[in-house]
């Protein structure tokens, strides 16, 4: 298969973006509420080489799959460390998810646009698109409650407190589930993980790009 440098570039660009919103966000509402910890080690920034976690990079670059640099939460910071870290997980995914909708916006008003002729108008048209999908994926996937993802967090700050210890345990376990369910999806064509991103990503794609995929 030949190497495709713009669409690499495009992919590039569009993960980078989705990345640095993502943690920003956290290292932003996590500061916000009290916890200073992201700020002073340089994460409250724009700029994506401070969120690139290099193994998650190389995987993202041959596999299509990757993650990003984890932001230092210390939750004694926090006057509400159960209700705030509740926040502080569920503020990447839902700049992820604001990023797609605005991203779906600037989609529909270059659609208007003929771009069979303008080859610079073309590039930016797939750029914006593929940043629609790239952040609806990311902000999916984080949302699902299986450990160490935000989901998790989520799930944990509305659990009642007795269940705690039995979610912690079962949390243990969390990322040896998200390494199986990916090598299934990407070695032994069983897309579990496929089949939970992909159906909600593609309808609120549609619905934010004004453009069907059927």
């Amino acid at each position: 298969m030949d190497f495709d440098i713009k669409n690499f570039l495009v992919f590039a660009i569009a993960i980078l973006y989705a990345l640095t919103i993502h943690e920003f966000f956290h290292a932003w509402a996590a500061n916000r509420l009290g916890d200073p910890t992201a700020k002073m080690q340089g994460r409250l920034t724009l700029n994506p080489i401070a969120h690139l976690d290099p193994l998650g990079t190389i995987c993202f670059i041959f596999a299509h799959f990757g993650w990003g640099k984890p932001v230092p939460i210390n939750s004694n910071n926090f006057k509400n460390p159960r209700r705030d870290d509740v926040i502080v997980s569920a503020a990447g995914p839902i700049s992820n998810f604001v990023s797609a909708f605005i991203l779906g916006l600037l989609f529909q008003i270059l659609y208007k646009f003929d771009v069979s002729t303008n080859f610079f108008l073309r590039d930016i048209y797939k750029l914006l698109f593929m940043m629609v999908r790239i952040n609806l994926i990311l902000a999916i996937f984080n949302f699902i409650p299986l450990y160490p993802l935000d989901g998790s967090h989520i799930l944990k700050g509305f659990l009642p407190r007795h269940l705690l210890p039995q979610y912690e345990e079962v949390c243990r376990y969390g990322p040896f589930i998200l390494l199986g369910l990916i090598l299934l999806g990407n070695f032994a064509g069983v897309p579990i993980l496929s089949s939970i991103l992909y159906p909600p990503m593609l309808f609120f794609s549609e619905l934010f790009t004004g453009l069907s995929l059927q």
